[in-house]
């Protein structure tokens, strides 16, 4: 199995996890804000103090060109705002059940349009590509509908 393929599914399992634990802070904490800097400290010791060490154990290049900083920034404040997101959706009657399919049935649909304006593709696009997105925004779009009550 290809290590990015390893490091894929342990992203689907983490996220995968992610809303109802998220949940299950909410409601044992009360409150959103709670949950949301205790899910920041878990991010400044595993996204900040690890790698920061393991760079600086590592004798690494401590530069950072601008361009690469800006969308470095740009992508944790995205999942900053994100996991603020998931935290509010909970908290506002929101359950993992349905909640987390309708967030990681639609993410692939935004990726797509983000992805393709950013790295266009070189090669024309197959049309099953197309029907796997139609099914996907069916999929998230049937969660919605049919959401247990």
């Amino acid at each position: 199995m290809p290590t990015w393929l390893l490091f894929a599914l342990g992203t689907v399992c983490c996220w995968g996890a992610y809303g109802t634990a998220i949940h299950k802070s909410n409601s044992l904490l009360g409150e959103g804000l709670k949950t949301a800097l205790l899910v920041g400290v878990a991010y400044f010791f595993l996204a900040v103090l690890i790698p920061g060490l393991i760079m600086w154990k590592n004798g690494a290049d401590w530069s950072f060109p601008a361009k690469g900083m800006m969308f470095g920034l740009l992508a944790g404040s995205l999942g900053a705002i994100g996991a603020i997101c998931v935290i509010y959706s909970m908290k506002s009657g929101g359950s993992p059940l349905y909640v987390m399919p309708i967030i990681f049935g639609c993410a692939p649909l935004v990726n797509v349009l983000v992805s393709s304006i950013a790295h266009p593709p070189q090669n024309p696009i197959n049309p099953i590509f197309w029907l796997g997105v139609l099914v996907l925004a069916s999929g998230a779009g049937m969660v919605l509908y049919y959401q247990p009550k």
